[in-house]
């Protein structure tokens, strides 16, 4: 290892390396404090309120606020990095002499896009892997203590529950109580209504999994001919539906596995709900998201390498901006998936695609 670093690192190259993750890691502790005492001074009161223990809070709460908003506000952390060192080397004229010894800047940028792929593959895995299970330690948390108000549920839900022709409505439905109100079942055979249950009320029972239909009557249609069975007391039935699927969580993606997310990809292509397109680019962007990396790292040695009158604040300025720019552009990526139509992978690519273009003019017009 040592011989493999020899060859293809140089003094300089393992230099810049140590100033990049150095830089990175520090600026990440000063964020995570930042967040936690804010984050505690925030939710203080429902922490007091419901009784939480110091144990609830660090490992049931904090165990999951902490990886997901640093791998959020990883883009920011990475970029003010980068440009801090890069700005105050550039400051002090060590970029000049390494430029002016036959080096590109092109050389220049390996041990740069060497950092940048240990933070993806931190960030990839992070995404891919941890976030979702450490999200929904959190998301749990956050929704058993209301930090983000009643849960609520949806009213007149249609949903198709499998490729046989099996619909169901609900009218309403009480989160607490488990219960719906107003239930229709159909079955169709092709464009044919073959079966229709109404039932006044149905109830999931958590330990046997299984719906309890009460006050209901059933009808039995045959061409021409039909049967109506009616004032029914109760039955129990299966059925391919969950209280979760009454209930709106808007965090509620981000806490599911990769096997999970798939497997309500595929449920909701079927029942077409309208979450299909929410779900999708969650799934795109746990892959896309962690190539932030290469292109603000681009982005950031490009503005920061030229030494400029007034040391590092300009490029920081413009480092800050640029970044929030990013943040937010991500943030309406799934609004403009939703509302304009637009694919719900390109929506994942469009902050990388269009910073990635800015990052290359940037390098052109970059001092060589």
């Amino acid at each position: 290892m040592k011989n493999f670093l020899d060859r293809y690192l140089t003094i300089i190259d393992r230099y810049i390396i140590k100033k990049y993750m150095g830089t990175f890691v520090f600026t990440t502790m000063i964020f995570m404090a930042i967040m936690v005492v804010f984050d505690i001074s925030e939710h203080l009161d429902n922490f007091l309120t419901n009784h939480n223990t110091v144990y609830d809070i660090a490992f049931k709460y904090y165990i999951g606020f902490i990886p997901f908003y640093l791998n959020m506000l990883s883009p920011l952390i990475n970029f003010l990095a980068v440009i801090f060192f890069t700005a105050k080397m550039a400051n002090q004229t060590e970029i000049v002499p390494i430029l002016s010894g036959k080096a590109s800047f092109n050389r220049f940028l390996r041990p740069y896009f060497i950092s940048a792929t240990l933070v993806f593959i931190v960030s990839f895995f992070a995404n891919v892997y941890l976030i979702p299970f450490t999200n929904k330690i959190r998301v749990k948390f956050e929704n058993t203590n209301h930090f983000n108000g009643d849960n609520g549920s949806k009213n007149e839900v249609h949903l198709q529950l499998d490729t046989n022709g099996t619909y169901v409505y609900v009218q309403s439905y009480d989160n607490s109580m488990h219960t719906g109100y107003q239930f229709v079942l159909e079955k169709f055979h092709r464009d044919t209504l073959r079966e229709r249950i109404v039932a006044n009320t149905i109830t999931y029972d958590s330990l046997k999994k299984t719906w309890t239909l009460r006050d209901y009557s059933i009808r039995y249609i045959n061409g021409l001919r039909e049967k109506f069975v009616k004032d029914l007391p109760q039955k129990d039935t299966t059925l391919d539906l969950k209280p979760a699927d009454f209930e709106m969580h808007d965090n509620v993606y981000s806490a599911m596995s990769m096997s999970e997310l798939n497997k309500n990809i595929e449920k909701e292509r079927t029942r077409g709900a309208g979450n299909l397109k929410d779900m999708q680019y969650e799934k795109y962007r746990r892959f896309i998201y962690p190539f932030a990396s290469f292109v603000l790292t681009l982005i950031g040695v490009s503005i920061s390498s030229r030494r400029v009158r007034g040391g590092i604040g300009l490029p920081l300025g413009i480092g800050l901006f640029l970044c929030f720019a990013y943040i937010v552009v991500d943030k309406f990526a799934l609004v403009f998936a939703i509302k304009s139509g637009l694919p719900p992978l390109t929506a994942a690519y469009l902050p990388n695609l269009l910073f990635g273009v800015l990052g290359c003019v940037l390098l052109y017009r970059a001092p060589k």
